[in-house]
C-alpha cells in the first residue's frame, strides 16, 4: 500500500541544511499494524507528515495504493488527507466549544457530506468507540482517555485507508492509554492499516512491526515471529 524510495527531507535553518530523512526506503503492506520508533530529532515525525501528505518530500518517492503523491496538486493532496488518511495526535485537538458529535462531523464537512448523513455517521462512529451516551457532551466535560475516543472517531469518520497516530498516549494515564492501544489492535484486526510514530518502546511493543528511525535513517525493521 505504501512504498517509500529514497525519500530525503532537508530543512534549511540560516546557512544550514538538516537531514531530518536522510534516504528512507520503507514498504507497508496493507492492514499492517506499525509503530516507528526513536528518539527525539529522529525524523519519525517528519516520516508521519509526508505519509498523511501535511508536507511533501525534498527528493525521492511516495506512492500510495499505486499513486505518485508526489505529483498531486494542492487540491488533490488536500483531498487525499481528507478522504484517505485519518489522523490521531498526542493533544487530541478537539474544538472546545463544539460537542463530540460536531467534532466528528468536522471531516465530513470538508468532505462534502449533507447534514444528516454527517450526523447518522458521526453518531455511529462515537458507538463505534463506546462514546455513543457522550456524543452531546464538549470536550471539557470528558475525561482524556474520552477526547482520545473522539478524536479516534473523527479519524474514522471518511471510512480512511491509512490511520496515522502521533504519541496517541502521550497525554494519557497508563491504564486509559492502553485502553486507547486495544482500540487500535480491534481496528487493526478489522482490516484498518495503523502506523504509529512513538518513542515509548512499551507502546510500541504491541505492534505487529517495529520500525526504528535514528538520524533520519532506519536502523532496525523488526516483525513479530508468525505464531
Amino acid at each position: 500500500m505504501i512504498q517509500l524510495s529514497g525519500l530525503r527531507k532537508i530543512y534549511v535553518m540560516g546557512d544550514e541544511q538538516v537531514a531530518a530523512l536522510a534516504g528512507v526506503d520503507l514498504t507497508i503492506a496493507r492492514g499492517e499494524n506499525v509503530a516507528v520508533i526513536g528518539p527525539s530529532g529522529s525524523g519519525k515525525s517528519s516520516l508521519m507528515n509526508i505519509l498523511g501528505g501535511l508536507d511533501r518530500p525534498t527528493t525521492g518517492a511516495y506512492r500510495f495504493n499505486g499513486e505518485d503523491v508526489g505529483r498531486f496538486s494542492d487540491d488533490e493532496l488536500a483531498a487525499f488527507r481528507n478522504r484517505r488518511i485519518g489522523f490521531v495526535f498526542q493533544s487530541f485537538q478537539l474544538l472546545p466549544r463544539l460537542s463530540a458529535l460536531q467534532n466528528v462531523e468536522l471531516p465530513m464537512i470538508y468532505a462534502g457530506l449533507e447534514p444528516r448523513e454527517r450526523r447518522e455517521r458521526a453518531a455511529a462512529m462515537l458507538e463505534r468507540v463506546g462514546l455513543g451516551a457522550r456524543m452531546n457532551h464538549k470536550p471539557t466535560q470528558l475525561s482524556g482517555g474520552q477526547q482520545q475516543r473522539v478524536a479516534i472517531a473523527r479519524a474514522l469518520a471518511n471510512g480512511p485507508d491509512l490511520l496515522l497516530a502521533d504519541e496517541p498516549t502521550g497525554a494519557l494515564d497508563t491504564h486509559t492509554g492502553q485502553e486507547v492501544l486495544a482500540l487500535f489492535r480491534q481496528l487493526n484486526n478489522e482490516g484498518l492499516t495503523l502506523v504509529l510514530v512513538t518513542h515509548d518502546r512499551e507502546v510500541a511493543a504491541g505492534a505487529q512491526r517495529r520500525v526504528s528511525f535514528r538520524d533520519g535513517l532506519i536502523v532496525q525493521d523488526e516483525r513479530e515471529a508468525a505464531a
